[in-house]
């Protein structure tokens, strides 16, 4: 019980220090972490779609070399940073050019070198999560909008990209959260985030554990916070689940969007203009029409 009490008191120790530089590191974090995941998703979403692009045999010869080079590219770049830590990535950006460059080439900003690393790396994995959810919308959505004139650009834009945007929605927020917590390795490049404060703090008190408590607490509080926006975020785009299909035209044939005819019109069976005798009438057999 003695020891709680001490963790008590050691945490407020640190938050009484420190408190407005892990605030700092908070913000930090989820800044990289948002401006990061937006531009991976556009890195994504351009590779996803370049891959994508039907290239048959009977298209120009130039056109189908052009796109395979391209598809070898990304693939190329999609093995590369998906296969290495993002750590060492940071390591090659920031202190390579400088390296290869003879020092005459550098970062002036190490929020550039941050966001350029992250924003790399997410946009290799987006790249393959847009691929597959591409490829999972029914190909029968595609012969359509075909028969209908539509180009293939006109295709993406307006029939499959917003369904496969659904579909691939819980691995963005799967790819923020997972940002959120792997930016912590850039404090390689002295990049001042959340837990880059942490290793100072410990530096300068040496007290390790009461302050990896404060910082767990920090991630699960961020990583929660997320989880909860990401799903109500899911479930405003699924819409209101109890709604019923009505229509004006009478004759709709689909089964649930009939109204009742309007009192008094041509197709109200009570209308006082229709006929008595053909309402009445009982027609026996074809012959006696």
């Amino acid at each position: 019980m003695n020891r709680f009490v001490q963790l008590g008191s050691d945490i407020a120790k640190l938050w009484a220090r420190y408190g407005s530089s892990y605030l700092s590191g908070i913000r930090n974090t989820l800044v990289l972490a948002l401006v990061a995941t937006a531009i991976g998703c556009v890195i994504g979403f351009i590779c996803g779609i370049l891959q994508t692009i039907p290239h048959p045999k009977t298209d120009h010869p130039v056109k189908r070399f052009f796109l395979t080079l391209i598809r070898g590219i990304i693939r190329v770049y999609v093995e590369v940073f998906r296969g290495t830590p993002m750590v060492l990535q940071a390591v090659f950006v920031y202190y390579g050019l400088p390296y290869f460059s003879g020092n005459t080439m550098q970062f002036q900003s190490v929020w550039l070198a941050a966001i350029l690393v992250v924003s790399v790396n997410t946009g290799a994995y987006m790249a393959e999560t847009v691929r597959g959810g591409i490829l999972s919308i029914d190909p029968g959505q595609t012969e359509g909008a075909k028969a209908i004139g539509m180009t293939h650009v006109q295709t993406m834009l307006y029939v499959i990209l917003p369904q496969a945007l659904r579909n691939i929605l819980p691995q963005i927020g799967n790819n923020f959260i997972i940002n959120v917590k792997d930016t912590s390795v850039m404090f390689i490049i002295s990049f001042t985030e959340f837990f880059a404060v942490h290793r100072g703090a410990v530096g300068a008190t040496y007290l390790y554990f009461p302050s990896a408590v404060i910082e767990m607490v920090g991630y699960l509080c961020m990583t929660l916070v997320a989880s909860f926006l990401l799903r109500w975020w899911e479930k405003k785009l699924d819409g209101d689940s109890s709604y019923s299909l009505a229509t004006g035209d009478q004759l709709a044939p689909t089964a649930g969007m009939l109204n009742h005819p309007g009192k008094g019109s041509n197709f109200d069976e009570q209308n006082r203009e229709f006929p008595e005798a053909v309402k009445n009438r009982n027609f026996s057999s074809r012959g006696e029409r």
